[in-house]
């Protein structure tokens, strides 16, 4: 029944979800629209707000293209294809590949949500391996499973309330940081992260297109692509005869090896100091430093990241098109008015699904969950304070709630909003006839799904 219903949504929704980038001009327009209705901004003061907004994540977006490509680089090392060989000799049934690939995929989320694209890769690589797989579904499949990465080491608000001096203690709200024992490490957030490893993997089992509906990742090759060389093989086809100076410099290992065991020396010294703390930043240069390590040479590393490149046009262009839907919500004061209307229609009791609902929302306008919080939180962090006094509970008690309420609530509408499959489709798509409409009908169901396990946990489960 569930696999019809899912196949079924699945051929619908292709008809009518647009391009992500059509989807994110459609969503300026709409929520201009809303500034303009719902707040006392003028036609210009949006235009504004918009084009304030538009330069705010690129720094962000310049991380994201970098987390992408250096990890795609790793991938197409011959150490990586190797070791996806060991995994597909143990892995020969389609629902066994959906629930490995959705369980590891969540696993890796824990660490940082960049390497999901670690997931896509072995996601991909079992596809040419194992016969049976619809291409689109196991794209699904990667995808939910980065869901999981709300609850470990790159959560965007339990780590931004965690930090001193964020903006919530330098307006007033908070006078100090909220640990991320509060958080990350609460009975509330262990719960979900049980939840997810045991019940998610099994629900994209039951899910599964039939076999005889399943597509193939041979079916969809682009018909105009040509073979594939390996990486070796493209690094050698550059090659002057007679090997000068240049040569032995372009394909030698030793200037790449030494500059890559500098680069890991400072790593191991970054988590022997500061703990296991993960962000973009020492993810990428860790990235950067094992791709020419496994890649050996200068200039085979060159090929996989020219290679890997070629793939994130899609993020390059789009994410300030978000960034300056932030800056609407932002500037007029349209997010603000948002979490201030959920607040006072909410109790102690109903805050935190309330709060879940607003960070479900606003995620389909802010691509951020850091920023998310920026708009939305102040306001709800000072009514869970001012609800917890009242009730004659602890200050940070509804506090910690709510927060990992608007985090659960981003992360479950993503599921929704085709932008963020930009992150998985440039591995994915490769050489491949895949969209993001081909994917999207088979995220209704998990999404439902997840948006209804979270709403209960932070309402009933204690922290």
């Amino acid at each position: 029944m569930l696999q019809r219903v899912g196949q079924v949504l699945a051929v619908l929704i292709r008809n009518w979800v647009p391009d992500p980038f059509v989807f994110a001009l459609g969503l300026t327009l709409v929520v201009g629209l809303l500034a303009l209705g719902f707040t006392d901004s003028t036609p210009s003061t949006v235009i504004r707000s918009w084009y304030d907004g538009f330069w705010a994540l690129l720094g962000f977006g310049m991380q994201m293209v970098l987390i992408l490509s250096t990890g795609y680089a790793i991938a197409l090392a011959p150490v990586a294809s190797k070791a996806i060989d060991r995994i597909s000799r143990l892995v020969q049934r389609p629902a066994v590949v959906y629930f490995m690939v959705s369980l590891i995929t969540g696993l890796l989320t824990l660490i940082s949500w960049g390497w999901v694209v670690l997931g896509a890769v072995l996601a991909r690589e079992l596809a040419h391996r194992v016969r049976g797989l619809d291409y689109a579904y196991l794209t699904a499949c990667v995808y939910v499973a980065s869901g999981l990465w709300v609850s470990g080491l790159s959560s965007s608000i339990p780590l931004l309330m965690n930090t001193e001096g964020n903006f919530l203690i330098e307006s007033g709200v908070l006078e100090s940081t909220l640990g991320v024992d509060r958080t990350l490490g609460s009975t509330l957030n262990l719960t979900y992260v049980a939840a997810f490893v045991l019940l998610v993997p099994t629900l994209m089992v039951l899910l599964r297109p039939r076999r005889v509906d399943a597509t193939p990742i041979d079916d969809l090759r682009d018909d105009d692509a040509l073979r594939e060389r390996s990486v070796e093989e493209e690094a050698a086809s550059l090659s002057m005869p007679g090997r000068p100076i240049s040569e032995r410099l372009n394909h030698g290992t030793l200037l790449p090896g030494a500059i890559a065991v500098a680069g890991l020396v400072y790593v191991a010294s970054h988590f022997r100091e500061k703990g296991f703390s993960i962000d973009l930043n020492i993810m990428i240069f860790t990235f950067l430093m094992l791709g020419m390590l496994a890649h050996r040479t200068p200039l085979r590393f060159v090929v996989a990241m020219r290679r890997a490149c070629a793939n994130v046009s899609g993020i390059i262009f789009q994410y300030p098109f978000y960034a300056g839907i932030m800056g609407i919500m932002t500037y007029s004061g349209l997010g603000a008015a948002l979490s201030e209307w959920i607040v006072g229609h909410a109790s102690v009791a109903t805050l935190p699904m309330l709060a879940q609902f607003a960070g479900a929302i606003v995620n389909f306008a802010i691509p951020s969950a850091g920023g998310e919080w920026a708009v939305i939180g102040p306001s709800i962090a000072q009514a869970a304070q001012s609800m917890a006094i009242e009730a004659g509970l602890p200050p940070d008690a509804l506090l910690s709630r709510v927060a990992m309420a608007v985090a659960y609530g981003e992360t479950s509408t993503n599921l929704l909003q085709p932008f963020y499959l930009l992150i998985i489709l440039p591995v994915m798509g490769a050489g491949v006839r895949i969209q993001a409409r081909d994917v999207v009908g088979y995220l209704v169901l998990p999404f439902l799904f997840m948006y209804t396990l979270t709403a209960l946990l932070v309402s009933f489960v204690p922290l």
